[in-house]
């Protein structure tokens, strides 16, 4: 397994509070069928709800780091969700 990192409690509490509202809301209220979706679900049922939501808030926070860095724009199927 690849432990890559994890969301600390540095920085901003109210960037963190988003991202995790977004990826639980991606979790349980998105109908848009995506990859990211797919593997946050999949996370979910086998961790639970809040572990997923952190997971999948991390990853929104690479994409659009990398979103931000590359200055390109999101394009729906192409998020790196492996």
């Amino acid at each position: 397994m690849d432990w890559s990192g994890k969301i600390s409690k540095c920085g901003d509490c109210d960037m963190r509070r988003l991202l995790y509202s977004a990826a639980s809301t991606l979790i349980s209220c998105t109908r848009k069928p995506s990859r990211l979706k797919e593997w946050a679900t999949r996370l979910a049922e086998r961790k639970g709800h809040k572990k997923a939501a952190v997971a999948a808030s991390r990853k929104i926070a690479v994409i659009l780091h990398c979103l931000w860095r590359n200055e390109t724009v999101f394009e729906p199927g192409m998020e790196g969700a492996s």
